[in-house]
């Protein structure tokens, strides 16, 4: 079987960090793959693994001079090269123009498909940004001949025509994000030079709630708790905005925004931290918040779906629009050792589930079936 990978749309985190475990750990051998080609930008190749005797990369000038190029080259030069090079093409950024089958496609984000969560971009080129997305994606979704979800609530809100193979497959938790659970210790062997900090690892956007968690947070140390709140993350600026209204009433620095951090690092910051919060209102598969799963911390959840879904009974739930619930959930935490002790082990047990290996072969063999049933 030979695969062709469409990297067009690829232009860095999750996406990136997902075709090149996919690679990684592909058992090539026992998926019965001959050879692998992907095409993309320079930049994106440059990033994928080089290592692999049956990976072809060729990258595609055309890719650098923007989207009405990719669209053209999509159209046209890549079904020309799909129909010399493989049996079937893999999608995975949910967007195709061009008439090459069989092809396999990926929702990777709901922003487009919840149209309630969309509203919060108001009148902005960002909420126009996402309505294209929702026309091209549902397009590319109904003529695929196979489908790949994250979780099985996405089905029901993307909508299914019936004509297409379907499959659910998670992605997986990279090995060095696994840490055993520690100790928990009580408030009281914590102090102001020696705080408890609170974790929160995502980009700063409408839907993230970054305000209301460093709200709770001011409210939390007002009440005499010992405790800092980490953020890290990249920026949508008028999301920012709001954070550094916040922040500017912060006058004992106990919010610290570090800014995006590289994606090698995270480790690091769950490694030190005593408490992960997320408080997203959207989202397809959290990543975010199973990587800090696996790194055994005690977490306080957005309430909001799909997040009971992966976390379970592993975490304290709140409604992340509300300041009052969310420092509610954290207080309730931070002041309960032995909750966090237990919450923390359903956590990791919970991760181990999600792994590369599990992802990559279940990802495979979809695409061997796509291709056998053309």
């Amino acid at each position: 079987m030979r695969i062709g990978i469409d990297a067009s749309s690829l232009g860095g985190g999750g996406g990136i960090t997902h075709l090149t475990e996919l690679l990684r750990h592909a058992d090539v051998r026992a998926s019965g793959i001959d050879a692998i080609t992907v095409w993309g930008s320079e930049a994106t190749l440059a990033r994928l693994p080089h290592d692999l005797p049956w990976l072809q990369l060729e990258p595609q000038s055309e890719l650098a001079r923007g989207l009405r190029a990719r669209f053209t080259w999509q159209r046209g030069k890549l079904t020309e090269l799909a129909s010399q090079k493989c049996d079937v093409l893999f999608v995975p950024a949910g967007a195709y123009g061009g008439s090459f089958h069989p092809y396999v496609t990926m929702c990777r984000n709901m922003l487009p498909f919840d149209l309630r969560e969309a509203a919060r971009y108001g009148a902005s080129w960002m909420l126009l940004r996402l309505l294209i997305l929702r026309s091209a994606q549902k397009r590319t979704f109904r003529n695929a001949d196979g489908m790949i979800y994250l979780n099985d609530r996405v089905r029901d809100l993307v909508g299914e025509n019936g004509k297409r193979k379907t499959t659910v497959i998670p992605h997986g938790i990279s090995e060095r994000f696994r840490f055993a659970p520690r100790e928990q210790r009580s408030i009281d062997a914590y102090d102001r030079e020696h705080p408890f900090t609170i974790l929160y690892t995502s980009i700063v956007d409408v839907y993230k709630h970054q305000w209301n968690v460093a709200e709770a947070a001011l409210q939390l140390r007002a009440e005499g708790l010992p405790i800092v709140l980490r953020l890290a993350g990249a920026i949508y600026p008028p999301a920012m905005k709001r954070l550094q209204r916040v922040l500017a009433r912060d006058t004992e620095s106990i919010v610290k925004f570090e800014g995006e951090v590289a994606h090698a690092e995270l480790p690091r910051l769950y490694r030190d931290a005593d408490l992960f919060v997320f408080a997203s209102t959207c989202e397809n598969m959290p990543n975010i918040l199973i990587e800090a799963m696996a790194a055994a911390l005690p977490i306080a959840c957005s309430s909001r779906a799909p997040m009971p879904d992966f976390l379970g009974d592993a975490g304290v739930y709140f409604e992340p629009t509300s300041v009052a619930d969310t420092a509610r959930a954290l207080r309730q935490l931070i002041t309960d050792e032995a909750l966090r002790a237990t919450l923390a082990e359903r956590a990791a047990a919970r991760a181990a589930q999600y792994s590369w290996e599990r992802c990559a072969r279940e990802t495979f063999a979809f695409l061997a079936d796509v291709a056998s049933a053309r």
